[in-house]
């Protein structure tokens, strides 16, 4: 096999045939796909058509932009084209015509954004595609859709995959594996989790066994411990498990068995930022405040060092505390006790606290703990240690050399490092104890046959930074993709020899080398296992090594440009760089065993079982107790006696054991088919249905989905069946191509199609093509049908614009003729108007201008006036102007010249003044000169005299001035106070003249405002009178008009009072048609509820029957195994049970009470138990009696409600009350005495069946004759005992209807009677019919409370009237029956008769006057009178009854004396006594005297039910024979025993009919005619109990004859209740039996088969083929469907079934065609289709038509396809403008929300012409339909049953006129 490697680059990974090739015609317009940096690829068209050389291709992008794309000077590769749009969308991606990556990215994007689908095949590989969001395509009825499905058939889905795999193990019988891998996030878990479901669901294990229970239950645990959140996943696991589900020999689950791999322990010590650690230490944490966690000393995550390193300890939306929770229920349901959980919870606990454990250095070589340090206490407390033996050993190490051994400090480094070690050790431990006790949990003791391995693992891995964990990830990727690509490349090369057809070896890509770079001898993992055995070796040692090794001698190894400690390889995938750093540390996981053993020494008894697998050498090809090799996850430990071998075993590395498990795993997965489901993360955001491409395209190169589309693309990728690829391409074909040979035909259609032979290839059933040439026919095929479409439509459209012409021209001069008539008429009419216009116009304008002259002419005048006036003022102004500043200048000049004038005459003075004062300065001087002198003082002294005498002289004047002065004064004084006098008075009066003045002033202001305030007043009172005015105008019109009205509503009440009148007479009509509808309403509401109840009662007898079938098995599996025979034990008669139960149910509840004595054995002898089973079966009783609890609880609440109503009618006799205690007293005396007699022979049994042997219970031992004769006593005496307590009964309830009002007579059972009853009922065989019985008695309780309740208080006084009255009556009626006594038997019922009729008369009459004013008493007295009217008839007929009764016992007794006259004359044995009255009966018996009943001896019985009912064969009983034979024959032997009052045998011959038809049911249950015959037969016989049961309301119908065949002396209609249930179980195995006939036809006929030829081809399929939908040989179509109706309806015909019991059959039967139909469709992408629309519409009018020609179209049958006619109806009308939407949200009313949408994202055009659904119309639907409440199911219920009736049908056949054919071999039984 040639191999090539290609490189990483996605481009080179396809054939360039998938590109633009030179020679292809690259026509305009094709469209293309180019890379692009954000969208990865990006469509576009070409703009110009490609020629041969050119080196740019002009294209025109979808966002409308132009781009000029350059295609590579080297390569020279064009785009890739892009495939049809019909071909987007499909469900398998190896369909597409053009195979790359960007086709396979648009679809799975198309896929997932638009129709919401994230399952896609590609090839074998299932793409999954995570929504992020719940999705209800995982329940039950999804998968029973799936089951028993093609691969191919259905929509992609992990069911599908789960599907195939469990059904390739049960047909070649070998191991199937899944195998499941993605990305973190992408969903891994959760497919596992669902595939291991389906197992559980179709291996029928579901309801018997909790393997798939437990498998789940480990999910919560698993995930706890090995689950974190990382920066990509909340929830990832981080580590690997391949889970085995183990089968048995029949494909059940029987157990589990669960590997691990490479758990992440590094993780316990280290998270990176925004991680968490495990999330079983959250949990923890979050739940330290439970009691018993206190011991634990734990807090808040942030806390502990081992916690709080990603500052992220809370996962938004989850709740630790509350997993914590479903964590410990998850570990009680896998058995893991209390007692070990706490100790699991104590180790974590531990764990936490020490990694808060610090180290304090001494110096740089040695550190040391504090003393009393408290997290190291508290891990030693928790774990059971010293702690100074564990602080020692944490900071120290043991040395051992040759001869002896050292103790040595350690660094504070090394002891962290040392810290961190243990707690991984303990925790990986740990890890691995948890696993183990699941493995126990889920082991099977059963010897597995086969398994089906779910493997969810890791997928590729790349970080910013790698270490080990990832190398070893991507190593196990590695290996997985290599056993993938061979896996693919076998099945590809087996498809071509298959079809025998020559290929040639494709080349794929190997990863064999980087294999051997990784695991190969002086590989990295031997590299770095040698470099830890060196003493010295680092990281950085083993690195330089690998560059020695591998750099420059293996392609795939490289080194970074910047780095010496990291390298990179080339995976399959992509490049990865990992750091060297830790890759020693991690491989080796040293622990130091000093600490070891301290642990181990420890107190706590769970540590050192964890540490047991260290002291035993584990070999890696060592078997466990499962038969299969162990995967070993962490280093072994040395054992003591082979210290050789151990130190071996201790050596071996992680690596070393990874490698090892990662053999033994691919060992496993080489040994069983595989599947592959890719799971794929769409965006690193968790959005919902939210696609990014980078991401995907990573994910789908690393995942090996490309690598499959290449090596598919490599060869013949589109395959087509002869078939298909005629049905689609016969457009392509004229008639003269078309052969009888398909092959041929498609053979010479190819080679004129496709002329390069190379592009195909024929096998033996299909045509191979080459990528790109179905999409080159799609092409043809669509220019054929567009050019047929053009022609059709030019034809079409000439035709219409044709007639549309002649119309429109037709039209048009009709037009002309009316148009022109009027517009000669509108232009007559506009001369004249023109004419007149005229003449308006000229006055009008001679107006306008005269108008307009003197308008000029006044405004002009004003003008003038207005400016002349303006100039003049302007002139004044100016001069006023120019005088004012005259007179301004005159004062301005003269205040100038004064100020000129002034400042003068100031400086003239202020000179004069320097000049006077320098002149005394002068004069100043000389005189100080002088001063100085005598002459000076003489002559100053002259001068003084001289001037002294001046003074005196001046004074003497100023004196003279003095006086006169003072005179003038005083003068001035008198004249001035005169005058002040004066002034004073003035003022004074001025003052008062003032204040008078503010006064009136005031006055003044004061009237001003009051007069203003008069005038407000006076306009409002004028405006109040103005309205007042008004407001009076108004109210007199308005008296006017009401006056006016109230005398039209006076005419108006008169007529209508005279409508009133007649409206009256018509009142009691209306009112009788609304009780009418309030009847009909209410009667719908009941049938409503009657339906329900129906429906859980049928549902409780098909669960009884089927844990009834089980019993039967499995009592039979323990018959076969114990194998011994017990001739005592094999009794079937189940008589003995019916007589201990007043109520005879069925055989089959007394067989169930009776099997615990008969099969039980000696305890050392017993057989293993189906414990399963048991406990079911437990539940099941224990849940039938709390019903039965709360349905008795609910009786006492409604006995008590009635005892309070008792006890309110005061006035009740205290006689009768005392008779009824003692008749009560007296019945319970009587029915302990029955208890105490069936616990006697309840002993007697058991003592029979415990102590018998083969001797003593033989039938001939005589210890067997006494118990049996002390049986026969007993249980003779126990029917008289009952006889009694019925008599007793019916004389309690006779007087206690005698002193009841009359409104209760119709009352059918006393609630306190059949209270007492069920408290007596012990027996669990009865509890079922107890529930049904509770029920019908709460029902009768119910309403007669209701009705009791409505009429007490209203008629409370009536009654007791009536009750004194009613004594009087009864007085009168004894006198009557006294009087009667006396008459001959022929006058007493006359005379009694025409009493009663007298009575009544009178009574009428009376009550009549008595209710004249009152018609409702009236009604009710009439009511009554009905009532007792009815009673007294039934009354007359039970005398009738009686006295036939006692006729028939008169003459039995009479023939039974002279049979005994007769056996005393001849002196006969007793055993021909026995046999003697046979034949007087039957000899000189007439025909006409014949009674319509048979005889048979009492030990005939199992002969004529073996050669009645389980050796009859239906099919000759049914063509030749009456309908319904075998029941009139067993009624007839009925009634003979009945005619003879043989109650056991009636017991006997009804319980063995009931048990005989079930054996045959059981025996031939899969046979349509079988059970259709019994069930036609069993309701035959349940109408001829019913029609001959003597009950009025089923003898309406009988003829007189028929009415003296009736039972006289038993009442069977507890029997008519258990045929009815045993009806309801034949007519469920009947819908069952048509259910698996019908199954397999519907899909294929309904959906698949075309049955309107050429409406829809099939579209390309890919590598999953589908059923094909053309009509092969064996294939079903409609009328095969139509063909198995009728069969089933012509054998209930013959059969002679009720019409309306077919009707239910029938509608059963269109019931599920349409559910099936309906679910195929919605979960079938392929289905969905405008043609198929049309064709599932033509095949529902095909059943109509069956119905319509067999007259059921009344039958509900057509209602029940009503769901399937909407879905077809959805497919084809218009899905585009909001009116579409609102027509299908109208339309579509039977479906639901969830089918409407389904169905539209899942519409698919096929031809080119439809449309697909827009996203926006779809969200249109969905926002109309929010607020329909309906069921969020998506599929309906295929498996429901509809609630069975059996309408009363009586047969108008005479007994008397059965003959019995000699064919059924009943010549033993006799005529009477």
């Amino acid at each position: 096999m040639a191999r090539s490697f290609v490189g990483p680059a996605p481009l080179l990974w396809f054939s360039s045939s998938f590109r633009i090739s030179v020679g292809a015609p690259a026509s305009l317009f094709a469209r293309v796909w180019i890379p692009d940096p954000e969208e990865v690829w990006k469509s576009a068209e070409l703009l110009k058509d490609y020629k041969p050389g050119d080196k740019v291709l002009l294209l025109h992008l979808e966002d409308g932009k132009d781009l000029e794309y350059r295609l590579d000077p080297k390569t020279k590769e064009l785009p890739h084209l892009r495939n049809p749009d019909i071909l987007v969308g499909e469900n398998d991606l190896t369909a597409l015509s053009y195979l790359h990556e960007p086709a396979v990215l648009h679809n799975l994007r198309v896929r997932f954004i638009d129709s919401k689908l994230i399952y896609t095949y590609c090839g074998i590989v299932l793409v999954a595609i995570n929504p992020y969001e719940q999705l209800p395509i995982y329940g039950e009825d999804i998968i029973n859709a799936y089951s028993g499905q093609n691969m191919g058939d259905m929509d992609p889905h992990i069911f599908a995959v789960a599907e195939e795999a469990y059904k390739q193990m049960a047909r070649d019988e070998r191991n199937q594996s899944i195998i499941v891998s993605g990305e973190s996030g992408a969903g891994k878990t959760v497919s596992a989790k669902y595939a291991m479901r389906y197992f559980a669901t179709v291996s029928g294990s579901a309801s018997e066994a909790n393997v798939e229970e437990k498998v789940l239950a480990s999910n919560p645990i698993m995930e706890s411990i090995g689950n974190a959140k990382t920066t990509r996943n909340d929830n990832s696991s981080r580590f690997g498990k391949y889970i085995e589900i183990g089968f048995d020999k029949r494909y059940r689950i029987i157990g589990a068995n669960m590997r691990t791999y490479l758990l992440e322990k590094s993780r316990v010590v280290f998270q990176a930022e925004e991680e968490r650690n495990y999330h079983i230490f959250y949990q923890l944490c979050a739940s330290a405040n439970l009691p018993e966690f206190k011991v634990l000393r734990l807090g808040d995550a942030n806390n502990f060092h081992y916690t709080n390193q990603g500052g992220s300890p809370v996962i938004e939306g989850v709740d630790d505390a509350k997993e914590m929770a479903h964590t410990r229920q998850a570990c009680t349901l896998l058995g893991i006790s209390e007692s070990y959980q706490m100790g699991i919870f104590r180790i974590l606990a531990g764990i936490l606290h020490l990694g808060n454990v610090v180290f304090m250095s001494r110096d740089s070589d040695s550190c040391t703990i504090p003393p009393k340090h408290e997290p190291l206490s508290i891990f030693c407390d928790l774990m059971g240690v010293a702690f100074e033996e564990m602080s020692h050993w944490l900071c120290h190490r043991k040395l051992a050399t040759a001869t002896e051994t050292y103790i040595k400090p350690i660094s504070k480094l090394q002891a962290t490092n040392a810290r961190d070690a243990l707690a991984k050790h303990i925790y990986a431990k740990l890890f691995n104890w948890i696993v183990d006790h699941v493995n126990q949990a889920l082991h099977s003791a059963v010897k597995q046959h086969s398994f089906i391995g779910v493997l969810d693992i890791y997928g590729f891995e790349t970080f910013e930074i790698n270490s080990f964990e990832q190398f070893c990830i991507n190593y196990a990727n590695e290996k997985l993709q290599q056993q993938f690509n061979m896996h693919v490349f076998k099945l590809e090369q087996e498809e071509y020899m298959k079809e025998q057809i020559p290929w040639t070896l494709i080349d794929f890509y190997d990863n064999q080398p980087c294999i051997n770079l990784i695991e190969s001898k002086l590989g990295i993992l031997d590299l770095l296992d040698e470099e830890c055995k060196m003493p010295k070796g680092t990281d950085d040692t083993w690195a330089q090594k690998l560059y020695n090794t591998h750099l420059n001698k293996c392609a795939l190894f490289e080194k970074p440009r910047l780095s010496n400690k990291a390298f990179i390889i080339q995976h399959f995938a992509d490049k990865v760089e990992y750091q060297c750093e830790g890759f020693l540390e991690k491989n080796k996981d040293t622990v130091f065993e000093e600490q070891i053993k301290v642990l181990k020494s420890s107190k706590f008894k769970m540590l050192p079982e964890l540490f047991q697998d260290d002291e035993k050498a584990i070999s890696p090809t060592s078997a466990t107790s499962s038969g299969r090799t162990p995967l070993t996850r962490t280093p072994s430990k040395p054992t003591k006696g082979r210290p050789g071998q151990t130190a071996k075993e201790h050596k071996k590395t992680v690596g070393h054991q990874f490698r090892n498990s990662l053999h033994l795993l691919m060992e496993t997965l080489n040994a069983t088919t595989p599947h592959y489901v890719r799971c794929i993360k769409p965006n690193d955001f968790k959005f919902p249905f939210t696609f990014d491409e980078k991401r995907a395209v990573q994910q789908l190169r690393a995942c090996g989905v490309l690598e499959t589309i290449r090596i598919s693309a490599a060869g013949f990728p589109s395959r087509w069946t002869y078939q298909e690829f005629f049905s689609r391409y016969r457009v392509l074909m004229k008639q003269k191509d078309v052969l009888s040979d398909r092959k041929q035909t498609c053979k010479n259609v190819l080679e004129k199609l496709i002329v390069d032979k190379d592009k195909y290839q024929f096998g033996k059933t299909k045509i191979f093509f080459r990528a790109g040439q179905v999409a080159y026919l799609e092409k043809l095929r669509a220019d054929k049908l567009r050019a047929a479409c053009i022609r059709i439509q030019k034809t079409i459209r000439g035709w219409l614009l044709r007639k549309k012409y002649l119309r429109m021209r037709k039209a048009a001069i009709t037009v002309q003729r009316y148009v022109r008539g009027h517009q000669a008429r509108c232009y007559a009419k506009f001369l004249r108007r023109t004419k007149a216009a005229t003449i308006i116009q000229k006055y009008w304008r001679m107006y306008v201008a005269r108008r307009r002259y003197k308008i000029m002419r006044t405004a002009t005048i004003v003008l003038q006036s207005y400016l002349r006036g303006y100039l003049a003022r302007n002139r004044y102004h100016k001069i006023l102007r120019e005088h004012k500043a005259v007179i301004i200048q005159k004062w301005v000049r003269g205040w100038l010249a004064r100020t000129y004038y002034r400042r003068s005459i100031h400086a003239i003075i202020y000179l004069q003044c320097c000049f006077r004062r320098m002149m005394a300065k002068r004069e100043l001087k000389k005189l100080k000169i002088e001063a100085r002198s005598v002459e000076r003082y003489k002559k100053l002294h002259i001068g003084m005299e001289n001037k002294i005498m001046q003074l005196q002289r001046k004074v003497d004047e100023q004196n003279k001035d003095y006086k006169c002065l003072m005179e003038k004064l005083t003068n001035l004084e008198g004249t001035y106070n005169s005058e002040t006098e004066k002034l004073r008075s003035d003022l004074e009066r001025l003052q008062l003249s003032e204040e008078e003045a503010k006064i009136a002033t005031g006055r003044v202001l004061s009237l001003q405002e009051e007069i203003a305030k008069l005038r407000k007043d006076l306009e409002q009172t004028r405006s109040e009178k103005k309205s007042i005015e008004e407001h009076a105008d108004r109210y007199k019109q308005e008296t006017e008009q009401l006056v006016s009205n109230l005398k039209e509503e006076n005419t108006l009440l008169k007529q209508e009072k005279e409508a009133l009148n007649h409206r009256i007479v018509e009142q009691a009509k209306e009112m009788t048609e609304t009780m009418e509808k309030k009847l009909v309403e209410e009667t719908k509401q009941l049938e409503l509820d009657l339906n329900d109840e129906r429906l859980r009662y049928q549902n409780l007898l098909n669960e009884f029957s089927r844990l009834e079938e089980r019993y039967d098995d499995l009592k039979e599996e323990m018959t076969l195994m114990v194998n011994v025979p017990k001739p005592g034990h094999k009794r079937t008669d189940s008589t003995h049970s019916s007589n201990e139960s007043e109520y005879t149910f069925s055989s089959e509840i007394a067989e169930t009470e009776d099997i615990p004595s008969r099969t039980e054995e000696p305890s050392e002898k017993k057989v293993p138990l189906d414990m399963s089973l048991f406990l079911k079966l437990q539940k099941r009783v224990t849940e039938l009696e709390q019903e039965k609890q709360v349905m008795q609880d609910e009786l006492d609440r409604k006995e008590e409600q009635v005892l309070r109503s008792k006890a309110k009618e005061e006035e009740r006799p205290q006689i009768r009350g005392a008779e009824l205690e003692y008749e009560s007293l007296k019945r319970q005396e009587l029915e302990s005495e029955n208890k105490k007699l069936k616990n006697e022979l309840n002993e007697l049994r058991k003592a029979l069946s415990e102590k018998s042997s083969p001797e003593v219970t033989a039938p001939g031992a005589p210890a067997y004759r006494v118990l049996m004769e002390q049986l026969t006593s007993v249980s003779e005496e126990l029917d008289v005992r009952k006889e009694e307590v019925l008599i007793l009964r019916s004389q309690l309830v006779s007087q206690k209807e005698a002193i009841q009002p009359k409104d209760d007579k119709n009352t059918m059972t006393d609630s306190t009677i059949l209270l007492e009853d069920v408290q007596k009922m012990k027996d669990k065989g009865e509890i079922a019919q107890a529930y049904i019985g509770l029920k019908e008695t709460n029902r009768l309780l119910e309403s007669q409370l209701q009705s009791q309740k409505r009429s007490h208080e209203n008629e409370a006084e009536a009654l007791r009237g009536e009750i004194q009255s009613l004594k009087e009556e009864n007085n009168r009626q004894q006198q009557l029956l006294a009087q009667n006594l006396q008459l001959p038997p022929e006058a007493r019922i006359e005379a009694s008769l025409q009493h009663e009729i007298t009575r009544l008369t009178n009574e009428n009459l009376y009550f009549e006057e008595l209710y004249a004013d009152d018609p409702k008493k009236y009604q009710s007295y009439r009511i009554s009178l009905y009532k007792r009217m009815i009673d007294l008839m039934e009354q007359l007929e039970k005398q009738d009854k009686t006295v036939r009764k006692l006729k028939k016992q008169l003459k039995v007794f009479a023939k039974k004396i002279g049979e005994l006259e007769v056996g005393q004359m001849e002196n006969v044995s007793p055993g021909q006594i026995i046999d003697e009255p046979i034949r007087p009966v039957n000899i000189p018996r007439k025909e006409k005297d014949f009674q319509g009943m048979l005889e048979y001896k009492k030990e005939d019985e199992q002969k004529l039910v073996k050669n009645l009912i389980l050796e009859l064969k239906p099919r000759g009983v049914a063509v030749n024979l009456i309908p319904g034979l075998p029941a009139y024959i067993l009624f007839m032997c009925v009634r003979h025993a009945d005619y003879l009052n043989d109650d056991q045998k009636v017991r006997s011959l009804l319980t063995s009919t009931i048990n005989s038809i079930k054996k045959v049911l059981k025996k031939r249950g899969d046979d349509f005619e079988t059970v259709s015959f019994w069930l036609s037969n069993t309701c035959r016989f349940l109408h001829c109990l019913k029609q001959y049961s003597g009950e009025e309301g089923f003898m309406k119908h009988n003829t007189s004859r028929q009415n003296e065949h009736c039972l006289t002396n038993f009442d069977l209609a507890e029997y008519r209740q258990v045929l009815s249930d045993l009806a309801i179980q034949i007519y469920q195995q009947l819908v069952r039996v048509l259910e698996n006939i019908l199954q397999p036809m519907i899909v294929s006929g309904m959906l698949e088969h075309e049955t309107i030829q050429g409406v829809s081809g099939v579209k390309p399929t890919g590598l999953r083929k589908r059923t094909s939908s053309i009509a092969d040989e064996g294939t079903y179509t409609l009328d095969s469907i139509l063909r198995q109706l009728n069969s089933f309806h012509s054998v209930m015909c013959q059969h002679g079934m009720d019409p309306e019991l077919i009707k239910q059959v029938v509608k059963q039967m269109f019931y599920i065609v349409g559910a099936v139909t309906l679910n195929n469709l919605l979960l079938r992408k392929d289905m969905c289709s405008w043609s198929k629309g049309m064709q599932i519409r033509y095949n529902v009018s095909q059943l109509e038509e069956w119905l319509r020609d067999k007259n059921l179209m009344n039958s509900g049958a057509k209602e029940t396809l009503e769901p399937l006619i909407q879905a077809a109806q959805l497919l084809q009308v218009k899905k585009k403008t909001d009116d579409d939407a609102e027509a299908i949200c109208s339309m579509c009313n039977a479906l639901t929300t969830a089918q409407i949408v389904k169905v539209l994202n899942l519409y698919t055009p096929v031809n080119e012409f439809e449309e697909r659904v827009s996203v926006s119309f779809i969200r249109t639907i969905q926002m109309r339909l929010r607020d329909r409440k309906d069921s969020p199911q998506l599929l309906m219920d295929a498996k429901h049953i509809f609630p069975v009736t059996f309408p009363f049908n009586p047969s108008s056949l005479a007994l008397e006129t059965i003959q019995i054919p000699a064919s059924l071999g009943l010549g033993f039984i006799s005529r009477v």
